[in-house]
């Protein structure tokens, strides 16, 4: 499989250690049966809770996967190689027709994209010839010019340039020529020795001598007192005239001005505008070190590839990675209700009532006969005590508890201990911004076409969770606001107690929540729910029921 078509493993954002830890555990098990590639991603920073049981298990973050659009990286780039600017245009030429081009790029030592040169820009050159010391201008390479006229140097240094004077034919009586020709001028000749020493004599810095014609030691060494360098080339007057500006160095003739390049990193759909405003057939395409490495044309886009995903522990399109519907999705993965997803064609799709996805990769490795690793039994086991709240929360069945003891003995872990640990580094929310509590575990829902989004800390704490309330109470109306929606919950879940105080803000949250609960205590901005801890299988079912009797 190219580097195209990698299959990335993608949990929702905001990540929970559910989340992340499936996607390792699904990508090491797809890995292992099948023979593409398969890369575990993150749709967003992990929390504290997380972070610590990737730490103590010894296993890397995901990759950040931000957008499940089409990259640049991920179509084929035409790998033609960038040229120096001091190669002739007839070289450049024939690069093109060998590399089937109408691009070249003109690139440094390093790598940088210092301009591009065109076929058009060479025809240019050829229809707009009218200025006679283009040559000069453009410091041609004596040794560039006698190679474009398939000849030799005589007489001179072949690492010299021709920077001064015009390109003239001397095909004129000796005398006239004299009137003719100007200092530093490249002089055109045939065989005739009194016009080649006559324009010697004249202080041409360069005569090119057609047919092959020999020219004699004396005219030879007069050249060198001169310091007149003498090229010889086997063909006529004409073609030399025809073939000599052929000399000149591409980046003489090169744009280098207002470049049109893209990223590896852009999006296809942030670059196909762009591509239909400017009539250029080939953009060059830098890396992320600003390097050149190829080019992509419209064409490039053309049935271009999408990401290939495999969702876990969601099926809700306002819970995925940005722009999915962009993605071709494989399979999902997941124990929530059924979601918003679409997919264009049938996929594979795994939905169990487990407390947990965790859950679910540990009954594939059983039904693959697969050895669960040491480390990624130690996440499915964490993934498991997170989700179910070690075993309170009402969504654990028997099968996540087996699951977790079977996973928390291959990893080597007391599953009372372990779990007093992660909940404790997942709550250490002292240096966290009202900001970055509220979005540890976020997620918004539509239910019965209503929109509103759910956030959740969980703690041992009480007096930490009193703390969070002071912080999290003036963010919500930032929140609703931010994301367009009506109203906007949080969960402050003792896990002790098994109990949450549902905070919530906007138009008819409090009301939602009196109808969903019923709830014994209940003030402007809060209400206490005992023995509600689970958002997916207490809160959000009570609403659907409330908002369904409102209809």
């Amino acid at each position: 499989m190219n580097r195209r078509e990698k299959v990335y493993i993608i949990g929702h954002k905001n990540p929970d250690t559910d989340s992340i830890c499936s996607a390792i555990a699904y990508a090491d098990i797809k890995n292992r049966t099948e023979n593409e590639s398969f890369v575990a991603k993150r749709a967003g920073q992990i929390n504290e809770e997380t972070e610590y049981v990737l730490d103590r298990f010894g296993v890397r973050v995901p990759g950040y996967l931000p957008d499940a659009g089409t990259q640049v990286k991920e179509i084929d780039i035409h790998e033609i190689s960038g040229v120096r600017g001091n190669i002739s245009v007839k070289k450049a030429w024939k690069m093109m027709r060998e590399e089937n081009v109408v691009t070249l790029p003109i690139t440094s030592k390093d790598q940088k994209l210092l301009g591009i040169i065109t076929v058009s820009d060479i025809a240019k050159s050829y229809m707009d010839a009218y200025d006679s010391s283009v040559m000069s201008q453009a410091k041609t390479k004596y040794r560039s010019i006698a190679e474009t006229l398939d000849g030799e140097i005589i007489i001179g240094n072949e690492h010299g340039y021709f920077v001064e004077g015009r390109v003239v034919i001397g095909s004129f009586h000796p005398d006239f020529m004299e009137k003719y020709i100007n200092k530093s001028d490249l002089v055109i000749l045939g065989n005739r020795a009194d016009d080649q020493l006559c324009a010697i004599e004249m202080e041409a810095s360069c005569i090119v001598v057609g047919l092959g014609a020999k020219v004699s030691k004396s005219i030879q060494k007069l050249a060198m007192d001169h310091d007149c360098v003498i090229i010889s080339s086997p063909h006529d007057t004409y073609t030399i005239a025809r073939l000599i500006n052929q000399s000149i160095p591409i980046k003489h003739l090169m744009t280098k001005e207002n470049l049109i390049t893209f990223s590896t990193n852009d999006f296809l759909d942030d670059i196909k505008d762009i591509m239909k405003a400017h009539r250029h057939r080939d953009f060059p395409v830098l890396d992320k070190k600003n390097q050149y490495i190829g080019t992509i044309s419209r064409r490039n886009l053309i049935g271009s590839g999408k990401k290939k995903l495999i969702l876990v522990d969601h099926n809700e399109k306002t819970q995925a990675v940005d722009n999915v519907s962009e993605a071709e999705i494989l399979e999902i993965i997941d124990h929530h209700r059924l979601g918003s997803l679409e997919t264009i064609s049938p996929i594979l799709f795994r939905n169990e009532p487990v407390g947990c996805t965790a859950t679910i990769m540990y009954q594939i490795y059983q039904e693959r006969n697969l050895e669960v690793p040491q480390d990624i039994a130690g996440l499915l086991c964490a993934a498991i005590i997170s989700d179910t709240l070690m075993f309170r929360s009402p969504t654990c069945t028997a099968l996540d508890k087996k699951a977790a003891e079977f996973l928390a003995d291959v990893a080597g872990i007391k599953i009372q201990e372990f779990a007093k640990e992660m909940f404790k580094a997942g709550s250490n929310l002292n240096e966290k911004s009202p900001e970055e509590i509220f979005y540890q575990d976020f997620k918004k829902f539509n239910v019965e076409e209503s929109n509103f989004g759910v956030g959740q800390i969980n703690s041992m704490d009480a007096d930490q969770l009193k703390d969070i309330k002071n912080q999290i109470l003036p963010q919500l109306e930032k929140e609703c606001e931010k994301h367009g929606i009506p109203r906007v919950y949080f969960m402050l879940t003792n896990i002790i107690e098994e109990s949450t105080e549902l905070l919530f803000y906007g138009d008819g949250a409090k009301e939602l929540v009196k109808e969903a609960f019923s709830p014994n205590e209940v003030s402007e901005n809060s209400a206490v729910l005992p023995g509600v801890v689970s958002r997916k299988k207490q809160l959000i079912p009570g609403f659907m029921l409330a908002l369904q009797d409102q209809m």
